[in-house]
């Protein structure tokens, strides 16, 4: 395993992913789009899981991930990394993703490509983002809440019924693309949503989708069955 030093995981405190080794395990995080443990993401980078914890504790002093005690079944709760909902890493998307995006884009609708093409294809690529559970202890729900976070959307959700909650998304990650074309990005992000529902819970349907100025945010998403139900069950209602 490669060792760590002092300098390399307290090197630039001010911008904590211009340091590699964190900017490595933030990608790896926000890739799983789940909760992962310190012992896990140490093996797949091929690190100590010492060092890792120290870098971990600076991302989550800059906010950029949330740390979750979780029980054991014997021996102490150990920690469950997420990328936190509130993340802004960098402050901004770099420039080239953001162009290449907006050249995808009007190719697109340059091509005539019909919404509903583009909220299939959404769907599939949902299916593949769907995270996979990585122990027993994460809903459907939780999962689908931290794939959001994960993207870049700043989820926070709420329980209207005993069978129905909103997330309301507090940042468009595709803000730069959606105003060139925001019916086409709009309709993708609808057909990733659904692509999620698919492989997290089925029986779970997506029963509005609200979309909102991309520079305001703020899109709703409206979901009815059993996630919901485990929502209201283990947060209650109000705003979670």
């Amino acid at each position: 395993m490669a060792t760590l030093t002092a300098m390399d995981a307290l090197a630039v405190p001010h911008d904590e992913l211009v340091q590699p080794t964190r900017a490595r395990i933030f990608a790896l995080l926000s890739d799983l789009g789940r909760a992962a443990g310190t012992d896990e993401l140490a093996k797949a980078l091929k690190l100590h899981p010492n060092g890792v914890r120290v870098h971990l504790d600076i991302l989550e002093n800059g906010g950029l991930v949330v740390r979750e005690r979780v029980r054991q079944p014997r021996g102490r709760p150990r920690d469950a990394w997420t990328v936190s909902p509130t993340a802004l890493p960098g402050g901004h998307s770099p420039s080239g993703y953001a162009e290449l995006g907006r050249w995808l884009v009007r190719v697109l609708a340059n091509a005539k490509v019909g919404i509903r093409a583009v909220e299939t294809t959404g769907r599939e690529i949902g299916r593949d983002l769907a995270p996979p559970p990585a122990d027993d202890v994460h809903t459907p729900e939780q999962r689908l809440h931290g794939a959001l976070a994960a993207l870049g959307f700043q989820p926070t959700r709420s329980t209207t019924a005993d069978d129905r909650m909103t997330y309301c998304l507090g940042n468009c990650p595709y803000r730069a693309v959606a105003r060139e074309q925001q019916s086409l990005v709009c309709a993708l992000h609808r057909g990733i949503t659904r692509g999620l529902l698919d492989g997290l819970d089925p029986k779970t349907k997506l029963v509005g989708f609200t979309p909102k100025d991309p520079d305001e945010a703020g899109c709703l998403i409206e979901l009815r069955g059993p996630m919901a139900k485990d929502a209201t069950r283990s947060l209650g209602d109000g705003e979670l």
